[in-house]
């Protein structure tokens, strides 16, 4: 993903009720149950059968470097998926979703205003509906441009504009981001 979809994940991350397993061989066994066989564990790795039944039976405890981080990534995506899904309502619905980032934002506004873009600090409280926006973006698979899009609608619109109540024709830039990263 992007800058903008890993941070989304990391959100999600933590509201887990329960570390995600550390070794290999537990990793493995979890991915085996969830995906109901060792099968289908070795074509989503890109390993043969055998090796994840020796990862199993613990005969193998180490993974080469790529193996282990496609290991540990299977994993976090598919860990606890009712706590990630309750989450993930409740930003859409209740809460809404925090966002902080340091980016670079420019300004389309009316004549004789500023449009320079300049590097922001923002921290700022997006409604549920546009965590509802960026949630259905990101499992619809959309791009990074699109997540980003959002976000600046969203940063527009509650900051920029605050809520219509100034800067009506204001359009805002999202670029150069140096860092985002989203709480729920």
């Amino acid at each position: 993903m992007g800058i903008l979809g890993d941070s989304l994940s990391k959100a999600v991350e933590k509201t887990f009720t329960r570390p995600i397993p550390k070794s290999a061989p537990a990793q493995m066994r979890y991915l085996v149950r969830h995906e109901k066989g060792t099968r289908a564990v070795a074509q989503l790795l890109g390993i043969s059968q055998r090796t994840v039944e020796r990862y199993v039976k613990g005969q193998i405890v180490r993974p080469r470097p790529e193996l282990g981080q496609r290991l540990a990534d299977a994993v976090r995506q598919r860990w606890q998926p009712r706590v990630r899904e309750r989450a993930k309502k409740q930003a859409a619905t209740t809460t809404g979703i925090v966002i902080e980032t340091r980016a670079r934002f420019g300004y389309t506004a009316a004549p004789g205003t500023t449009d320079d873009a300049r590097l922001r600090l923002l921290t700022q409280n997006l409604p549920p509906e546009f965590a509802r926006r960026l949630f259905d973006a990101q499992e619809a698979g959309a791009t990074e441009q699109q997540l980003r899009n959002i976000a600046a609608e969203g940063l527009q619109e509650i900051y920029f504009k605050d809520n219509g109540r100034r800067a009506q024709d204001l359009q805002v830039e999202f670029t150069d981001i140096d860092y985002v990263e989203f709480d729920l």
